[in-house]
Formats: C-alpha cells, structure tokens, sequence
C-alpha cells in the first residue's frame, strides 16, 4: 500500500481502486481495460502501474476489498453481542440487503471465479480466502449453538448464499431474499434441533 508523508493512503492509489471496483462490479473483471481505469480515475498509466504493477494486482486489491467490507460488516455484527442464531440470522439479513440493492449485480467472487477458473491464479486464490473465512465464520458461529452437525450446516449456510446471489440477478429480488431467509431460518431450526434432540 502506498502511503502519503504524511502516513495516509495515497489519494490516486484510492481513486485507482474505487474507479476498478465500481468497473469490474458492474461490467467484468477481463471486458474492463487498464486504459479506461486509467482515464475514468484521471491517472497516467505510470501511476497505476506504481501502485498496482499488473491488472492482476489490480483485480487482487478489488476482491482484498470487497472482502474487507463484507468482513467489517460481520465483525461489527459479532461485536454487538447478539446470541450465535441472531448473529447468523444477522448475516443472512445483511446479504439479503445487498441482495435487495438497486444496483445488485451478484456474488463480486462468484463473478470473479468464473473469470478466473485456474486454482493456481492469485484471484482464484483470493476468491478461494474469502470463502473460506466466510465457511469458517458461519461454522464457527454453529459450533457455538451446538458442535454436532456445525461443519454440514456451514456448507449448507454457504450454498443457500450462493444460490441466492446468483438468483438475484435473474429473479424478484424480493422473492430470492424471502426464499434465502426462510432457508437459513431453516438451517438455524433443524441444527437447533438436532443438538437439543
């Protein structure tokens, strides 16, 4: 990250990325060119390169920050005390919001991986990070409710997501967000049920 004299991130460095994340969320990560950030963020090319070296890097920082918003947004959400299923049906409340926004264009990752399908890529990897943090966080959250059952309902937490990111985008959002809901409610009930059973 480069920083000003001053200690603060560099204000072309952040108008690089903002203008990238606002391009490759709405229009792809390869159909978006270097030329086009470079002009739409009213850089030189020099100065994109001395903070990104390659698109690569670029399309590493996006996905880095995504996550870090998504990651905030859980933590302050963990911070506030909530019992584990408030805070897993806080989560599921928070993507379904996102679901729900005017300009919703689906799972940044799951767009991301279908650019990116190689393992070994530095994206991939950086799609492969975030979901395992978000598998881990959800897990996690379960085992706190009951240990039994906790890693099958994590998977099942994170396939009910994906579904619903992809379904945003080609149905009512409204009616992917209330079908989500109730799945997770569901997840929630049956894992509740199995740890007390």
């Amino acid at each position: 990250m480069t920083h000003s004299s001053r200690g603060q991130v560099s204000e072309a460095r952040s108008r690089l990325l903002a203008t990238a994340t606002r391009l490759f969320y709405a229009e792809g990560l390869h159909s978006v060119g270097i030329d086009r950030i470079v002009a739409e963020a009213k850089v030189t090319r020099a100065t994109l390169y001395r903070h990104f070296p390659s698109k690569e890097d670029l399309v590493v920082a996006y996905l880095q920050g995504v996550h870090e918003m998504e990651r905030e947004g859980v933590d302050k959400l963990l911070a506030s005390g909530l019992p584990p299923v408030d805070a897993l049906r806080g989560i599921a409340e928070q993507i379904a919001g996102g679901i729900r926004s005017a300009h919703f264009r689906g799972c940044a990752f799951l767009n991301a991986a279908a650019e990116y399908p190689d393992p070994e890529h530095p994206v991939h990897r950086a799609i492969v990070d975030h979901r395992a943090w978000f598998l881990r966080t959800v897990t996690d959250l379960l085992a706190q409710v009951g240990e039994e059952s906790s890693q099958p309902a994590g998977r099942h937490f994170v396939m009910l997501r994906d579904g619903a990111m992809a379904s945003g985008c080609l149905a009512d959002p409204a009616e992917v967000c209330d079908t989500f809901l109730k799945g997770v409610d569901g997840i929630l009930r049956f894992h509740e049920d199995s740890v007390s059973g």
